[in-house]
């Protein structure tokens, strides 16, 4: 009974750790940034070469605010969204693996163990070279359980919305990155375990200037 006892603790204690190994809290977004508005979109700029520096947690929680975080109490985002549905999420791809940003919690949930940047750069092989790539995907479903069969005009727009504020959110932070089309969409809608009405839009590499 006793050595039943301790296997399961042991297989809890496990199954915890495993837990929360998976979901990783980002810090507190810094929104105090000196560069304005007007400053950064007099710079903004596509890059495409990238060094191997690495972006901390605090970049990457103001970075992922900017796109898509709560702005307000009552749970609206940084971004607009159509009806607001909220159909948008982002995935960071880096070479630990892929997460999906949960705004309400500010942290980064795990879904894949792979890395996934040669995925999103498809045949534009710069794109891997960034320390970490932001995709973007719409859900149909959010727009009263809309078809399935590709991405609604909402969606790509609401997507748009988000990869502006990516753009402007890297100039303002001393990042750098372009917004993109071209991406392994199937094998991502695999890996990152999206469902039939979920698409990927737009991504972003994202590093800083090489």
């Amino acid at each position: 009974m006793k050595k039943i006892f301790l296997t399961t603790c042991f297989v809890l204690a496990t199954t915890l750790f495993s837990m929360a190994q998976d979901i990783v809290k980002l810090p507190e977004p810094d929104k105090n940034v000196s560069m304005t508005l007007y400053q950064a979109l007099q710079q903004r700029k596509s890059v495409r070469e990238y060094s191997g520096k690495e972006i901390d947690d605090m970049k990457l929680s103001q970075l992922l605010w900017a796109a898509v975080g709560i702005n307000r109490p009552d749970g609206h985002l940084t971004a607009p969204t159509a009806i607001n549905a909220q159909d948008i999420t982002v995935y960071v791809c880096r070479k630990d693996g892929a997460w999906l940003y949960v705004a309400k919690d500010n942290a980064l949930k795990k879904v894949s163990s792979k890395d996934l940047r040669k995925a999103v750069a498809a045949n534009q092989s710069f794109a891997a070279d960034a320390p970490l790539c932001l995709v973007i995907v719409s859900d149909n479903e959010k727009f009263h359980g809309g078809s399935t069969n590709g991405p609604t005009i909402s969606g790509a727009i609401d997507a748009g919305y988000v990869s502006q504020n990516i753009d402007l959110a890297c100039e303002a932070l001393g990042l750098a990155t372009v917004p993109r089309a071209s991406m392994e969409k199937e094998t991502l809608k695999k890996e990152l375990n999206l469902t039939d009405s979920q698409n990927p839009i737009l991504n972003h590499p994202i590093g800083y200037k090489k």
